[in-house]
């Protein structure tokens, strides 16, 4: 039985909702884990990852965009709280942070199909990416080489990690998502 499709009593409403705070826990837990697995790291922030993005964006398809986005928020800051700061900067935590890592909960507005997954996934990412280039071109504009436009070389330096980022997480998501729905949903039942 998906969430979906559960009747909507108070004791299925409680259940469903201890279900979902769980599956959130487990999912902040597992991408937090899998973000540990650094591929490369780049010098003022960002890096790729063994593919941690991943849990946040099949707890989002399957509990759907709102909670998806609050999920990947809450593994935001968690992950500045816990992790190394290249900024304190306010907007910078927002941004890179809590606004970043909450797009990737925009996966759940799609659907849950495979396909739906994998447009989702890619959306995530992209408003992601765009969050990081904000945040660069305005936090990080000193950074630039001199005469260098701060908003291209935000672009430049945050597609450096997040293109990949983006064909790791999406690879994942193409080869193995109707194995681990199948999985979520055969002990969810």
């Amino acid at each position: 039985m998906t969430t979906a499709n559960m009747v909507k009593t108070p004791n299925t409403v409680s259940k469903a909702n201890t279900r979902m705070l769980v599956e959130a826990g487990l999912a902040i837990a597992i991408a937090y884990v899998l973000h540990f697995v650094v591929l490369f790291q780049m010098p003022q922030g960002g890096s790729v990852n063994a593919a941690n993005m991943v849990p946040l964006f099949i707890f989002a398809l399957r509990w759907g965009g709102k909670a998806g986005m609050l999920t990947g928020a809450v593994y935001g800051l968690v992950a500045f709280l816990l992790g190394f700061k290249f900024s304190l900067h306010p907007l910078s935590i927002i941004l890179d942070y809590i606004v970043g890592f909450g797009a990737l909960g925009v996966a759940g507005f799609f659907g849950d199909s495979r396909p739906a997954a994998i447009i989702g996934s890619f959306t995530g990412c992209t408003l992601r990416w765009l969050s990081s280039v904000i945040s660069g071109a305005v936090v990080f504009a000193s950074y630039a080489p001199a005469g260098q436009n701060p908003w291209v070389y935000s672009i430049v330096y945050n597609a450096t990690y997040m293109i990949p980022e983006m064909l790791i997480n999406g690879l994942v998501i193409v080869l193995f998502y109707t194995q681990i729905m199948k999985g979520i949903n055969s002990v969810t039942k």
